[in-house]
């Protein structure tokens, strides 16, 4: 009796590994690789399935996630023999599990290594200045050259980015000095374009000065000659109006006689100016006889009358 029941609770114990080694339940967003008698038989996904007993084999459990990796750190030479120490992230995601599993003998070494070349390939073809602003398009040639790679092994990589950029100590030291450099060029620069522009603006102030002076002078001069050309049109007008009167006065009653008492006194006036101007004093012959001057004069006057 006793040796039957050992019988019955091996046997119970044996079928219950036998049901917890076929009974496997695969969890979401995962897939299990299951092999029969040592050859890929199926994949299979979230759920729950039977193995057969002492036939089939869970040959890999993989997530189908995306996936962060950390790349370690590397030294990488730039294309002017510069080294730099790089790292960064990448993110890949397994998209057929057989091709992951059977594909390559170690899928997370592979994609490390694969991008750890890959990275000191692009970094030697750029210079050390353009590493920095470079950083996008080096993250694309990366990727790019993963994807083409990793096709193969049923992983598709997504996104690669560069974390940090350490060039050594006495290069950050140059890089420091030329930035220092540079802005103190833009500095100079900026206060020789200020200094140029305000002598431009100076210049331009004198030149508008001297035009608007000039401009100011000539049409004080234009106005000068308008009024002197007005006073002499006035002046003759006045004289002419002078003499029509002196002529019409002359034509009449008593006229001639007044003009030979103006001339008269008129001759008498001068010669007597000219005897105050002077010591020496020369005489005509005939000065005494001033009616004979006057009988000249009027006989002038007489002719320019007729």
């Amino acid at each position: 009796m006793a040796g039957g029941l050992i019988v019955v609770l091996v046997i119970a114990f044996v079928l219950m590994i036998i049901i917890a080694k076929t009974a496997v339940v695969v969890p979401q967003q995962s897939a299990y690789v299951v092999e029969r008698l040592g050859r890929y038989h199926a994949t299979q996904n979230a759920g729950f399935f039977l193995l057969l007993p002492f036939f089939d084999h869970i040959r890999n459990r993989l997530s189908l996630k995306e996936v962060v990796r950390e790349i370690a750190e590397q030294v990488c030479i730039t294309k002017d023999n510069v080294q730099v120490t790089v790292d960064g992230v990448l993110y890949y995601k397994i998209l057929d599990p057989e091709r992951a599993t059977y594909g390559i003998s170690n899928l997370l070494d592979a994609i490390t290594q694969l991008s750890q070349t890959t990275l000191r390939s692009e970094i030697g073809k750029i210079e050390l200045d353009r590493t920095f602003e470079e950083r996008s398009h080096i993250n694309l040639q990366v990727v790019s050259e993963l994807d083409k790679a990793s096709e193969s092994w049923g992983v598709k990589v997504f996104r690669y980015e560069i974390k940090n950029i350490q060039p050594p100590q006495d290069i950050l030291a140059a890089m420091e000095k030329q930035m220092r450099a540079e802005r103190e060029k833009r500095a100079l620069i900026l206060q020789s374009e200020g200094t140029r522009d305000a002598a431009i603006n100076n210049a331009e102030g004198q030149k508008q000065q001297v035009i608007k002076a000039s401009e100011a002078n000539k049409q004080q001069r234009i106005n000068e000659a308008q009024g002197q050309a007005e006073a002499i049109l006035l002046v003759a007008n006045s004289t002419a109006e002078g003499i029509r009167m002196v002529a019409e006065s002359i034509k009449s009653s008593g006229g001639f006689e007044a003009v030979q008492l103006r001339v008269a006194e008129q001759y008498i006036t001068q010669f007597g100016n000219i005897a105050k101007q002077g010591n020496t004093l020369i005489i005509p012959t005939n000065l005494a006889d001033v009616g004979a001057i006057i009988a000249t004069a009027m006989s002038t006057i007489q002719k320019a009358k007729v």
